[in-house]
């Protein structure tokens, strides 16, 4: 008979996401949280996601590897939801080990993960560019070969992980599907076709490295759980690049919303104990797609330009520069509901300082009706004419500020009335890249 031991009481989970179009901050919330979880699991996207943190003034850009790799003795978890450039993986784990880190002990990719190949970053690539030709205009995909790999996913027929350790199996499948993906470009992309050989043995060399961090994932969080593990869940991009909640067509190929957290790292919702939202204080936006608050960046002098250089808004992963506009409260109601978001951190709050004047679109004008939420039609959203609140700004500097009273009047002002607009409380204010430039109002591991 199994004697009965002292009952272990489970870990408190928290779900990061971003709620505006991705770029929010969320990898440096998600490095700072983890100095109180024991586990950090990514649970969709892939390597098009880029999260910057910043440790004693050092910068380190991750993509694919979970934002608590930077925490020693962390375990870091890359859930079925998330489509693997093997490739990519171990180039993005041999910069960390160059840099001191240890990653390979305590990294477990999912068997489950379909994997992303050549001929999915060739399709990428020339349907952006088909796009560009004929005049339709680009999605604005970072060329990744994110999408197609998804496709292959829903369509049943996709490589995974698990194939890796099974040579004969995986080339029988590399076969039918590099024939598919061949045909598709040398037809109506009008592009090269690719060769089975090289990326079958390039396959089979990256596997034996891949093989000793391949585990079933979803067992592996619910153990930790059990014993008592706090984990911390990473969205990466936004809600509105969500495939089904965004501004679509111009999102992303996965679910990025608080839910999916679920589903993409194989648990149950019941694990799911707090959805923390992280939402700049502006709004940027990467690659094409409607953005009604958008604001001109190219003349000195303007707000846009400000919040573009003052914030260095450049995409981590494609290096392109961000577009910028004012924070968009009606967008974030929208976040707030399909997230269920339980508090919001507010990022880059340093960026507004020295501003004369601030403003928060708290609602549209569409076809001469107000409306107080973002709508879900793209083409609606094209038409919307933002409703601005203004603020008076300050002169004071908000960076590295670690206390509520400490911030000027005038931002606590702001900081309010953004959070009554959106219906969510703020439970941290980040002012600064540094991962101790943080404001903490209510924690979330706090039961």
């Amino acid at each position: 008979m199994q004697q009965q031991g002292k009952r272990q009481t489970p870990g408190r989970n928290v779900v990061v996401v971003g709620t505006q179009w991705g770029d929010e901050g969320k990898g440096k919330v998600v490095d700072w949280l983890t100095d109180h979880a024991q586990g950090v699991v990514r649970f969709q996207g892939g390597h098009n996601a880029g999260h910057t943190l910043v440790i004693n003034g050092v910068k380190t850009a991750l993509q694919l590897i979970p934002s608590g790799i930077m925490r020693e003795g962390v375990a870091c978890y890359i859930g079925n939801g998330v489509v693997v450039d093997p490739t990519h993986l171990l180039s993005e784990i041999e910069r960390l080990e160059a840099i001191g880190v240890e990653v390979r002990s305590r990294l477990f990719v999912s068997e489950s993960c379909p994997l992303i190949m050549p001929f999915h970053v060739a399709v990428d690539k020339a349907r952006e560019a088909l796009r560009e030709t004929s005049g339709a205009g680009k999605i604005g995909t970072t060329g990744k070969g994110i999408g197609p790999a998804y496709e292959d996913k829903v369509a049943r027929r996709a490589l995974r992980v698990q194939d890796l350790k099974h040579p004969q199996r995986f080339a029988a499948k590399l076969r039918d599907l590099l024939a598919l993906h061949n045909e598709a470009l040398t037809g109506y992309l009008q592009a090269e076709a690719l060769e089975f050989d090289p990326i079958f043995e390039h396959a089979m060399k990256v596997a034996e490295q891949l093989k000793p961090m391949l585990a079933d994932v979803g067992y592996l969080l619910h153990c930790a759980h059990r014993d008592g593990a706090n984990l911390l869940f990473e969205g990466a991009q936004g809600t509105l690049l969500d495939i089904d909640h965004g501004t679509y067509p111009y999102v992303t190929s996965s679910n990025c919303v608080a839910g999916n957290a679920a589903a993409g790292a194989g648990v149950g919702p019941d694990l799911l104990h707090y959805v923390l939202g992280i939402t700049k204080a502006y709004t940027t936006r990467v690659g094409s797609g409607p953005f009604p608050t958008e604001l001109p960046m190219d003349e000195p002098g303007t707000v846009g330009h400000h919040l573009s250089t003052v914030g260095q808004e450049r995409g981590v992963v494609t290096g392109r520069p961000r577009r910028c506009g004012w924070l968009d409260a009606a967008l974030l109601k929208r976040s707030m509901i399909i997230n269920g978001v339980s508090g919001l951190c507010i990022t880059k709050l340093d960026v507004l300082d020295g501003l004369d004047e601030i403003k928060v679109c708290i609602g549209y004008e569409l076809n001469g009706q107000r409306i107080d939420i973002l709508p879900l039609d793209a083409d609606d959203i094209i038409a919307c004419k933002p409703i601005y609140a203004s603020f008076p700004g300050w002169t004071e500097t908000t960076a590295g500020v670690t206390e509520w009273d400490a911030l000027p009047e005038n931002a606590r002002r702001y900081l309010e009335t953004v959070q009554q607009h959106i219906g969510a409380p703020i439970a941290m204010v980040s002012t600064g890249a540094d991962r101790d430039h943080t404001i903490l109002m209510r924690h979330p591991y706090a039961a």
